[in-house]
C-alpha cells in the first residue's frame, strides 16, 4: 500500500504566526504591562477585586506562584476544567493553564460563559504531536490493514479538543493519568478483555499509554508497538498492527520525558533513604524504577501524608516540586532532574498576561477567548461523557 505522508505542521514562533487548528502560540493583541513593573501585584488584586463573582480563576499546578497567587482553584487540567463548569454563575472563566486545558473547560461550561486564555502561545508539545489531520490518516490506515474495526480509540485528557472529537466518533474515550487502567480496560473489554483480540489506539503520550498497560494490567512490552505519523503505515506492518494489542502515539511530555534511570540512579546515590516518586508520563523504566508512580494530584497527597523527614525525589514539573519544598519544610524534597525542567508553554502565563486580562475584562473587553467550535464540541463531549461513565474516580489527571 502505498501512502502519502502528512503535510508538515507548520513551524511558528511561539506568539507570532497564526494556526488555530494546532497547540502552538498565535498573536496576543495588545499591549501588555511591563514584567518590571513593580505594580503587578496590586494592579492584580485590583482589578480581581473589581470583577468579583463574575471572573474565577482557575490555577494549574504547574504554574508559577505569582499566578497561583490569585488562583480561586488550583489543580490539574480536569478537575479545573469541571470547577468551571460548577460555577455558572461566572461569566468569565480565567485558565491559567495550557490551550488545551481551555478548550476542556469550554467544551464543559455553559454557552453564557466564556473562558479565557490569558497568553494563546500557551500551548502543549504533547499535545501538538498528535494533528487531526495525522490521527485521521492512520485511522484509514489502520482500516485498510483490517484492524480498525477491532481497535478503540483512547486519549489522553492532554489533547486538542479535535483529537477529544476524533475519539468520539470511533466509540472511544478519554482518560487521565489517574483512571487510565479504568479506561483500558474498559476499551479492551469491548472486544474480549486484557486477554482478547481488541485493540487501543493510545493518543498523544506513548509513555503513559506503555505504563499503565505493562504496570497496571499486567500486559506484556512486546504487545506495544509505536505508530510514528511521519512515516508510512506508521513506520509498522500489516504483521505488526495485527499482533499488537497497544497501539501506542509517538508522543511525548517535554518534561516528564527528560527523567532518566540516570538521575534516578543518582538521587539513589546521594540522598540518604529517599523515596522516588514520578509521572506515569515518564519514560517505561524510569517509572519502573520509582518507589511511587503517581498524577500529580496523587503526588501531592502521597508527599502531604509522609511522615516529618521523610527524603522525596520528585520527578514533575519543577514549579510544583518548588512549591511542594515550601509547603512541606519538614520533608527533604529534590528535583529528579538536575538540570531545570519546567514547562516552557506553561510558564507563559505570567502575572503581565493574566493582569492583562483582567484587566480588560474591567474594561468589559474580552480578550483570548477560547471557543470550541459546537460539532467539535458535541463530539467530544461524547468521549467526556465515556470517561465519566467509568467506574472509579475521574476528577484527576
Amino acid at each position: 500500500m502505498t501512502t502519502t505522508p502528512a503535510a508538515p505542521l507548520p513551524l511558528l514562533v511561539l506568539g507570532q504566526g497564526r494556526d488555530l487548528r494546532t497547540e502552538r502560540g498565535v498573536e496576543c493583541p495588545g499591549d501588555l504591562p511591563a514584567p518590571s513593573d513593580p505594580d503587578l501585584v496590586a494592579r492584580a488584586r485590583a482589578a480581581k477585586a473589581a470583577l468579583g463573582d463574575k471572573v474565577f480563576v482557575l490555577g494549574h499546578h504547574y504554574q508559577r506562584d505569582e499566578v497561583i497567587e490569585f488562583a480561586d482553584v488550583t489543580g490539574d487540567s480536569f478537575k479545573l476544567a469541571k470547577e468551571a463548569a460548577a460555577r455558572p454563575e461566572a461569566p468569565w472563566i480565567v485558565f491559567c493553564g495550557v490551550h488545551f486545558m481551555a478548550e476542556s473547560a469550554d467544551i464543559l461550561t455553559s454557552d453564557d460563559q466564556t473562558v479565557i486564555l490569558p497568553d494563546l502561545a500557551a500551548g502543549c508539545s504533547m499535545a501538538d504531536m498528535a494533528a487531526i489531520a495525522q490521527v485521521e490518516d492512520c485511522w484509514e490506515q489502520l482500516t485498510e490493514a483490517g484492524v480498525a474495526d477491532v481497535t478503540v480509540p483512547v486519549t489522553y485528557m492532554n489533547s486538542s479538543a479535535a483529537i477529544k472529537a476524533f475519539t468520539g466518533r470511533h466509540g472511544g474515550t478519554i482518560c487521565t493519568s489517574s483512571n487510565a487502567k479504568t479506561a483500558l480496560t474498559w476499551a479492551l473489554d469491548e472486544h474480549g478483555g486484557v486477554g482478547g483480540e481488541g485493540k487501543v489506539l493510545f493518543l498523544p503520550d506513548q509513555h503513559l499509554g506503555r505504563n499503565t498497560w505493562a504496570r497496571d494490567l499486567g500486559g506484556a512490552l512486546d504487545d506495544c508497538v509505536v505508530w510514528d505519523p511521519h512515516k508510512p503505515m506508521g513506520g509498522l506492518t500489516v504483521e505488526q498492527l495485527r499482533d499488537a494489542r497497544m497501539i501506542l502515539w509517538r508522543g511525548h511530555c517535554s518534561v516528564h520525558g527528560r527523567f532518566t534511570v540516570e538521575a534516578v540512579e543518582a538521587a539513589r546515590r546521594e540522598i540518604p533513604d529517599v523515596r522516588v516518586i514520578v509521572h506515569p508520563e515518564c519514560r517505561h523504566e524510569v517509572v519502573e524504577l520509582a518507589d511511587e508512580v503517581g498524577s500529580t494530584e496523587k503526588i501531592i497527597k502521597t508527599i502531604a501524608a509522609a511522615p516529618d523527614g521523610t527524603a522525596w525525589a520528585v520527578g514533575t514539573e519543577l514549579n510544583l516540586v518548588q512549591r511542594l519544598a515550601k509547603e512541606f519544610p519538614k520533608q527533604r524534597i529534590a528535583f529528579l532532574e538536575k538540570n531545570v525542567c519546567y514547562c516552557s508553554t506553561m510558564n507563559r502565563i505570567d502575572l503581565p498576561h493574566l493582569v492583562w486580562a483582567l484587566e480588560s475584562l474591567v474594561e468589559e473587553r474580552v480578550v483570548n477567548p477560547i471557543r470550541v467550535d459546537e460539532q467539535v464540541a458535541a463530539d467530544a463531549r461524547r468521549a467526556l461523557d465515556q470517561m465519566l461513565a467509568l467506574p472509579g474516580e475521574t476528577s484527576k489527571d
